[in-house]
């Protein structure tokens, strides 16, 4: 574990967006920004803005870092299952992967009636939503419980996501039938894999997003990035049981832990914004890093504190001119 002190020295060397224009056109995403040098390629630089309740907040040290080097491990996991966009990792915040027609929907797969967020499972069912995207949910459960068995409950791709059933998805043309029962079936694959390893570091996942496109030969792949805390809800195995008991929230290990802390400063949509304090920055990016260790086995290096603009633009120019 890096202590809190040695963390605090990056508060003011954090990366909040680029602007490379050698690499073309940009996307500016909620956490990445997206280049598109070539028809082929895109490249994907995991910045350290922190979004949540479809708000960005602040920046989070490391944390571009840190996501960048636990989906470049998490996809080394699952190629075996399907084909993965990474083609290169020439930076630790930097991501070069194959330019995928990506679908328009995010697959969700939950394992838990649980979650904060307009689209959660547990939001839905306090209010009264039994037929969750096309799932029958049993009466009596309560939050934090597991499902008998994992669900999808995709959403859509907009300002605003929108939960969909599968029969929307394909009465929407967002994938044919077949292109469905491949891509549900790859995302449970992924889903148990994903379970499984982390059970072996202790650790429960909770739900994940994935998303997923069609390469040039329209090829299924998984892509953006696989089983971070920015991208999945992760729970320590070892108090869960007795936390549900008792009705307390279970350890997280991912942004949960951000977004059940600013519901605790009483932040709501149209409310005044809470002031996010250099210490709450400062534990999240341990948790990030905790996660990042439990989960690899690896221990995190901390990079120097040379300017990570710089450092990032040398190492695309020498990747694309090597």
């Amino acid at each position: 574990m890096i202590p809190p002190a040695d963390l605090s020295r990056f508060l003011s060397n954090t990366l909040e967006e680029t602007n490379f224009s050698f690499l073309g056109e940009r996307y500016k995403g909620k956490v990445r920004d997206v280049y598109f040098p070539n028809d082929e390629q895109r490249v994907l630089v995991a910045t350290d803005r922190q979004s949540a309740f479809d708000t960005l907040w602040c920046t989070i040290p490391l944390k571009g870092q840190v996501l960048t080097q636990l989906s470049s491990w998490w996809f080394s996991q699952v190629k075996d299952i399907m084909p993965i966009h990474m083609i290169a990792m020439p930076d630790p915040n930097v991501v070069v992967a194959k330019n995928l027609q990506m679908l328009k929907i995010e697959i969700v797969v939950r394992g838990y009636l649980t979650g904060s967020t307009g689209t959660s499972a547990w939001v839905n069912y306090e209010k009264g939503v039994r037929n969750f995207c096309g799932n029958l949910l049993p009466e009596g459960m309560v939050k934090n419980q597991k499902f008998a068995a994992p669900i999808i409950t995709p959403t859509t791709k907009s300002e605003e996501d929108e939960l969909i059933d599968p029969k929307g998805i394909i009465d929407r043309g967002f994938a044919t039938a077949k292109q469905w029962e491949e891509i549900s079936d790859r995302a449970f694959a992924l889903f148990r894999r994903g379970q499984e390893i982390a059970a072996s570091r202790g650790l429960i996942l909770v739900d994940t997003k994935y998303e997923m496109g069609f390469d040039s030969a329209g090829i299924l792949t998984v892509g953006d990035e696989v089983h971070t805390p920015d991208s999945s809800r992760y729970w320590r195995a070892s108090s869960y049981e007795e936390r549900f008991a008792k009705a307390e929230e279970p350890e997280s290990l991912d942004k949960e832990f951000f977004r059940l802390w600013l519901r605790g400063q009483g932040f709501d949509y149209g409310k005044p914004k809470p002031i996010i304090t250099d210490d709450v920055r400062v534990m999240l990016a341990g948790k990030y890093i905790d996660l990042y260790e439990r989960m690899t086995g690896q221990t995190f290096t901390l990079p120097d504190n040379a300017n990570v603009t710089q450092r990032i633009e040398h190492n695309l120019r020498t990747y694309f001119t090597a």
